[in-house]
C-alpha cells in the first residue's frame, strides 16, 4: 500500500516530513547535495549568529582605526563608515544564494540572535537571497541576576515582532524549553509573528578539564532519550497555537519520526544522527517510517498528525503532573 507521506511546513508543501536542522552538514554544498539525494524534504543552513557579524565588523574596524593613525591616507576620509564594510554576512548570503540555485528543495536560513533593532536587516537580506523561510534561533543564557523571567520573554518577543515585521516570507522560531509557563510563551511568540515553533534548542553545556583545570566547550550528540522533552510538548501544543510545529532534538530512527507525527508534529529535524551516521541515515528513516505507516493501513501520515496529542489522547494526563507520580511509583529496582 502507498502511503501518502507528503507534508505541510511553514506553509511550505514538502515530499516528507524529514527536515535535515542546521548543522555542519548543511554548511557545505557537496554535503547539501548528498542530504537532498538522501531524502530530506528541506535543509535548514547553519545560523548566522549575531555576535558573528559584530565580532567580525569590529575586527575590521579596529583595523581601519588602526591604520588611520599611521597612513597619511586616511587624511580627508580614508575610513569607511562601518556599515560599509560588514564582511560577515557574505560568506554565508553566498552559500544562500547557491543553495537556493542548485537544490531543489526549500531552503531554510537561520539567524541565531537575541536583540531586535538593527538584527533585522540580516533577515532581510537571506530573504533577498531567496531563502524560502527563515528560523530564527533564539538562544539566551540569562546570568544576570537583576533581570527578570519577563523581561527575558518581552525581549524574545521584542525580536520576533521586528525579525516578521521586516520579511515577507514564513518565519520559525527555535526555542529553549527553559520557560515558567512554555505553553503562553508558545502562544505569544506565535501572536507576534511567528509562523511556527521548532521544539527544542539545545543548550551546550561547558565541561571542566580537570588536567588543565580550565573550562572547555563540550558538543554532545543527542541521542533518542533527548526524544521524550520534544514529544511531550509537541503533543502538549498541538491544536493550541495556530503555527507550525518542528520537533527537534534525539530523531534518529523511523520510530523517532513517527512517534512525533502522531503527537502533532508537521515535520521532524534531524542532525546528530546525520552526523554520526552521515547523510545516507535520512534514507534509512524514511523507509522505516513509511513502513510503519503502510504496515498499519494509513493512507497518508496526516490521518495519523496529532492523532496522539494531548487533545485526542484517551488519558490526557499522561502529558502532566499525575503521569509523573505514576512513574515514580510504579518504577521498581531489582536492589
Amino acid at each position: 500500500m502507498t502511503v501518502d507521506i507528503t507534508t505541510k511546513y511553514l506553509g511550505l508543501d514538502l515530499t516528507n516530513p524529514l527536515v535535515a536542522s542546521a548543522s555542519p552538514l548543511t554548511g557545505k554544498l557537496d554535503t547539501l547535495f548528498q542530504l537532498e539525494e538522501a531524502g530530506a524534504a528541506a535543509v535548514v543552513l547553519p545560523s548566522l549568529f549575531e555576535e558573528q557579524i559584530e565580532h567580525d565588523s569590529w575586527a575590521v574596524h579596529d583595523l581601519y582605526e588602526y591604520s588611520s593613525a599611521i597612513s597619511p591616507e586616511n587624511f580627508g576620509g580614508y575610513v569607511p563608515e562601518m556599515e560599509g564594510y560588514n564582511t560577515g554576512p557574505d560568506r554565508y548570503l553566498d552559500l544562500l544564494e547557491n543553495a537556493k540555485d542548485k537544490l531543489g528543495i526549500p531552503v531554510i536560513a537561520s539567524l541565531n540572535g537575541m536583540s531586535p533593532g538593527g538584527w533585522t536587516k540580516y533577515a532581510k537580506f537571506m530573504e533577498e537571497c531567496g531563502a524560502d523561510a527563515l528560523e530564527l534561533n533564539v538562544y539566551r543564557v540569562a546570568t544576570e541576576t537583576n533581570t527578570t523571567g519577563s523581561e527575558i520573554e518581552q525581549g524574545y518577543i521584542d525580536l520576533v515582532t521586528d525579525v516578521k515585521g521586516s520579511i515577507g516570507i514564513p518565519l520559525a522560531v527555535k526555542i529553549s524549553p527553559y520557560f515558567s509557563s512554555l505553553a503562553s510563551m508558545a502562544r505569544r511568540l506565535v501572536e507576534a509573528g511567528a509562523d511556527g515553533l521548532v521544539l527544542f534548542n539545545r543548550f551546550y553545556q561547558p565541561d571542566i578539564n580537570l588536567d588543565e583545570l580550565k573550562v572547555k566547550p563540550d558538543v554532545v550528540l543527542s541521542s533518542p532519550v533527548n526524544l521524550r522533552l520534544p514529544l511531550r510538548w509537541t503533543a502538549i501544543l498541538r491544536g493550541r497555537i495556530n503555527g507550525s510545529l518542528a520537533a527537534s532534538s534525539g530523531v534518529h530512527t523511523g520510530e523517532d519520526v513517527v512517534k512525533l507525527i502522531l503527537a502533532g508534529a508537521d515535520v521532524t529535524q534531524m542532525a546528530s544522527a546525520l552526523l554520526k551516521y552521515g547523510p545516507s541515515h535520512l534514507a534509512t528513516v524514511l523507509f522505516e517510517m513509511e513502513s510503519w505507516f503502510a504496515e498499519r493501513n494509513y493512507e497518508s501520515i496526516e490521518q495519523g498528525k496529532g492523532s496522539l496529542s494531548q487533545v485526542h489522547a484517551s488519558d490526557p494526563e499522561a502529558f502532566e503532573r499525575t503521569n509523573y507520580m505514576r512513574s515514580l511509583v510504579s518504577y521498581s529496582s531489582r536492589y
